[in-house]
Order: C-alpha cells, then structure tokens, then sequence
C-alpha cells in the first residue's frame, strides 16, 4: 500500500477534492484519472484531517492534510514486454530513447500493459523506483507525439534530472507541423494555462487563479498557405503546452484531434528533436537529437509541390 500525504495551499483552497487529487497526482506523472480517484474516494482510501472523506465534491481548505491510500496492485500489473525500441544512448545512470508516435510513456488506470515503461522494463535491468509505478520516467511525451526522452537508470539520476526540469534548465526542443501561415519569424508565447473550465482531460489558456504560467518560444522555419513548420523551446513544462498555445494563436498542430480538427497528417505533427541536460555523474551538458520521421518529410516534401 502506497500513502500519499497532501497538505493544501491557500492557492488551491476552495476546489473540490476530486480536482485537487487529479491536479496533484498529474504533477507527480501518475497518470491517475478522475474516474479511479472518485473510486478511492467510494472506497474509503482518503481521509481528509483524520476523517475518512467520501465526498468528490467536497471543498478543501488551506492547511488541510489529505491522505491517500493506493494498493499495491497496480504494481504487480507492471510486466517487461519485448517491444522494440530505439535506444540512442545509454549508460549506467541514463537512457535516451527516441520514442515512436502511439506509444503510451506509462500506464495508467485502464491502460497498464504496451507502454513504454513495459518496453524498458524489458531492456533494462536497473531503473530508478522512486516512483515504482512509473520506473525510470521523468518526464513524458504525449502518446501520439514522437521524439527524444531521458530515462533515469538509478535513483540518484532521477533526483538529479528531476531537479533540473523543476528548474527549466533541460533543454528540449520540437518540431511541429501546425495549420495556416505563422506570421512571424519566431516569437515568445506566455500565456497561462489550467485545466479547461468544461473539458476535464484538456487544458487551455487560462487567467484564472488556478493558472499557471506557461512559455514557449518559436521559430518559424518553412510556411505555405495552409501550413508552417515550426521549431519550438519549452521554458515551463506544462501539460499540452505546445499543443494549447499554437491552438490558441489559430496555428494547432496538423493531426490534434483534441485542441484542432482531423486533417490529412496521419497523426500528431509534433516531434521531440532534441533534449540536452547536465549529467547526473560527470556535471557536464550533453545533448541528443534526432531526425524528423519520414512523415513529416514526405508531407513537407509532397506539399512544397
């Protein structure tokens, strides 16, 4: 059995419980859903200042302690699965993987099997544990997006890496295929984003209270009429944050069923082209890239006709 203990801030006084446990349990990368933390809630798993909390909706309030008591089970699910990877460096205290579009980073309720997580348990003996439910992973890329990701082989790594994201010192840039002629050459995106007032898996920009400040810097590099190609460097590493501020400046990704429309890109047009950070044993930055996928060539080739 797993505990986790929450103390609430005068930030988040006022949400409900089932929004407050979602919010902080998606910053932690445990992928748990609003549907599963209203289940532990059903079943007694949460106690709100020592007393047992049943109610989604409750309100919580600053200084509160919030327990929540999730069973081992979820991590027995977690089994090595043979699936190919393209390992572009590797030592005793990282891996760098250049993961393909499709595949889940981790599991989550509901979707525990076929991830990435299953594939490096595979070939990988050590992986840091820090988080058992999620070995090795410090971040994330979406499902649908492909691109470099650093994995952190042991638990030192992870704390040291995970530092360095915490302070937007990684170094990490994209490649987007996105909708319509960027205007400009390149310029500074900072909007905040939070969770969309209505649609609870997405994000959007947002000035309320719960917003968090957000910044992304662009490059245009190729434009046509109906599309642009954009490189793209993450300051802050809010979820969806690429995909929310092209959205909101007209420009969404090709391919982004959630924040555009189905379009002719065969899936989302964002790629992870680069990573660089200090190494967690000699200090010293290192920095990996890789190419653009064949799609993404052959539509920029095939539209430039």
């Amino acid at each position: 059995m797993q505990q986790h203990t929450l103390k609430v801030s005068l930030e988040d006084a006022g949400k409900r419980l089932d929004i407050y446990l979602l919010e902080f349990f998606q910053q932690q990368n445990m992928g748990l859903s609003r549907t599963f933390i209203q289940k532990l809630l059903k079943e007694n798993q949460v106690t709100s200042n020592g007393v047992v909390a049943i109610k989604a909706h409750h309100k919580v309030n600053s200084g509160d302690e919030i327990i929540v008591s999730i069973g081992d089970k979820k991590i027995n699910t977690l089994e090595p699965e043979d699936i190919p990877l393209e390992i572009v460096y590797q030592d005793a205290d990282v891996a760098v993987i250049n993961k393909p579009a499709g595949l889940v980073v981790h599991p989550a309720p509901g979707n525990y099997a076929h991830t990435l997580v299953n594939a490096l348990l595979y070939h990988f003996k050590e992986l840091s544990d820090i988080n058992p439910l999620r070995p090795g992973i410090v971040h994330r890329l979406d499902k649908d997006a492909s691109g470099l990701l650093v994995v952190a082989r042991n638990n030192r790594a992870h704390l040291i890496l995970a530092e360095q994201f915490s302070a937007h010192s990684v170094k990490r840039k994209y490649i987007a295929i996105v909708k319509g002629k960027m205007e400009f050459d390149q310029n500074m995106i900072e909007l905040p984003i939070a969770r969309h007032a209505l649609k609870r898996k997405s994000m959007a920009v947002s000035f309320s209270k719960a917003a968090k400040y957000a910044k992304t810097y662009y490059r245009t590099l190729k434009r046509s009429k109906d599309y642009s190609v954009v490189e793209l460097e993450l300051f802050t590493g809010r979820t969806h944050q690429i995909r929310v501020h092209l959205a909101f400046l007209g420009h969404p990704i090709l391919g982004d069923n959630k924040y555009g429309k189905h379009d002719a890109f065969p899936r989302l047009a964002l790629h992870a082209k680069s990573i660089g950070f200090l190494h967690p044993s000699s200090g010293k930055f290192v920095e990996f890239s890789s190419e653009l996928p064949k799609e993404f060539k052959n539509f920029v080739l095939l539209a430039a006709l």
